[in-house]
């Protein structure tokens, strides 16, 4: 499946759904007319093939639009996260150097009045318009740049290879990082998700990130965003084929009662086995884990039974084993380096780190196991713990913490002196849990990890951090540190 395809069967006067967003429905011709007024405008204002683009957009009609227009006329779109904070944003896009940036009404709120409201949710943008020029696309608030102006008429195709998208991923204000894919590398990655999930046409697909719309789509099917505050309902009524949510959305969803139906996948954060067995629990024909980085997604996958036939069976020892995030897709080549880390190659990798040379295979920062081309998880490099002189590595222990009435679990270290650190696991327990019964559960598990057992087992809320909403292990380590009464 390539964009090119997907722009190309997407026409105006077709009535058939492609976007649904509460009780809203976008159909494919609306979808297309979008585009191309878009592309039209953006090419009006001087954009042209191989300028960069930001985008400051929610989730919804006017996002998608905007990223099928950018494509469409070989625009690069560069994604403005409000998570990131203003400093590093501010960093970012002076790396990336976009031309223009568009941004709706609520993103440049949270620049502007709205931002001491939009701090308490951990969101914060710098004024975009003194980093680039800024237009609005939808309505527009007291104080918004002026809108991207629609004018009518066509903008050429762009018919090449180039420069997609630039997602920043970690690194510092003065050195932040970015991750290139191309056009070609992105329709590659969106195949495997496609050849993944095989959605059918016409059956709703409940998703809200574009690699999950955007090959369904392509598919003939069509895509809705996951309610806020209705999800169940929206199950029931949308009786979707499949479902796509990050971890911490779906335990929130599961502790709500929420009943599944078809396949559910959930990735971009650690997803346990019992993660998976409580969503087929919940009604799921299937569930499954999704492996994948900024770099390469998806990497691997594998459905609850085998995730949890391997966590319950341990090695020889009875210890758990690490993580085991399934079969490398098809194209995905694995290797590790002498320390135990997983590189990744293939046709969806991304092409190179903003302004640094092509590579051919990226780090991924995982410790792992290969067997064949089933990949098992030892935790990431810069979590290790070192205690009593032992190397101790979360990612091998995390799983088995997870017992009923579980919901995330994490071994953090705390400094004790000397270079020594004290194990902790903080372990957050479900709504519905009975806190006596999990401490009792967890003894079992406990016991068999020998040398690498905790010092102290804290139930309390796990910080959660990012785009994906995944354990924040500095945020944790100091939470402990403080309720241990340890002095950093």
């Amino acid at each position: 499946m390539t964009l090119d395809a997907l722009n190309a069967g997407l026409r105006p006067g077709d009535d058939t759904p492609a976007l649904i967003t509460g009780r809203r429905t976008l159909t494919r011709g609306d979808l297309a007319e979008l585009r191309d007024r878009y592309a039209a405008a953006l090419h009006a204002h001087g954009l042209r093939a191989g300028d960069t683009l930001g985008v400051a957009v929610r989730p919804g009609p006017r996002a998608l639009a905007t990223l099928l227009s950018a494509y469409k006329i070989g625009l690069r779109v560069a994604v403005l996260d409000p998570n990131a904070g203003p400093d590093v944003l501010t960093a970012r896009l002076a790396l990336a150097r976009p031309r223009l940036i568009v941004a709706d009404a609520a993103a440049q709120a949270v620049a502007s009045w709205a931002a001491p409201l939009a701090r308490r949710a951990g969101l914060a943008l710098p004024d975009l318009a003194s980093l680039a020029p800024t237009v609005t696309v939808g309505r527009r608030l007291p104080g918004s740049a002026p809108s991207l102006e629609l004018v009518t008429g066509t903008a050429k195709t762009f018919d090449g290879d180039g420069d997609a998208v630039v997602i920043f991923t970690s690194g510092t204000t003065s050195s932040p990082r970015a991750v290139v894919h191309t056009r070609s590398g992105l329709s590659n990655s969106l195949q495997a998700v496609t050849d993944l999930v095989q959605p059918r046409p016409g059956v709703p697909v409940i998703g809200g990130t574009f690699f999950v719309m955007l090959p369904t789509l392509a598919a003939g099917a069509p895509a809705a965003l996951p309610a806020r505050r209705s999800l169940s309902r929206q199950i029931t009524r949308l009786r979707p084929q499949a479902i796509y949510l990050t971890p911490p959305r779906l335990r929130a969803a599961l502790d709500a009662g929420v009943r599944f139906t078809g396949r559910v996948y959930s990735g971009s954060a650690p997803v346990t086995a019992r993660l998976l067995s409580r969503v087929r629990e919940a009604g799921a024909d299937q569930a499954w884990c999704v492996y994948a980085l900024t770099e390469v997604f998806p990497a691997a996958a594998v459905e609850a039974t085998a995730k949890t036939a391997f966590t319950e069976s341990g090695d020889e020892t009875g210890v758990e084993t690490g993580d085991l995030v399934g079969d490398l897709l098809p194209g995905v080549r694995a290797r590790l380096d002498d320390a135990g880390e997983l590189h990744l190659a293939g046709a969806g990798v991304c092409e190179r780190y903003l302004g640094a040379e092509p590579h051919e295979w990226v780090a991924t920062g995982d410790l792992a196991r290969l067997d064949d081309r089933r990949v098992v998880l030892a935790g990431r490099r810069k979590d290790m713990i070192l205690r009593r002189a032992e190397n101790i590595y979360p990612g091998l222990y995390e799983p088995s913490l997870h017992v009923p009435g579980v919901s995330l679990a994490v071994l953090v270290g705390v400094p004790a002196g000397d270079g020594d650190e004290t194990l902790v696991a903080l372990i957050e327990t479900g709504l519905r849990a009975d806190q006596p019964a999990v401490r009792a559960a967890l003894r079992e598990p406990l016991d068999r990890m020998g040398a690498a057992r905790p010092d102290h087992i804290i139930l309390t809320k796990i910080p959660l951090s990012g785009r994906s909403q995944k354990p924040d292990r500095v945020a944790a380590a100091r939470l402990a540190a403080g309720l241990l009464g340890v002095r950093e």
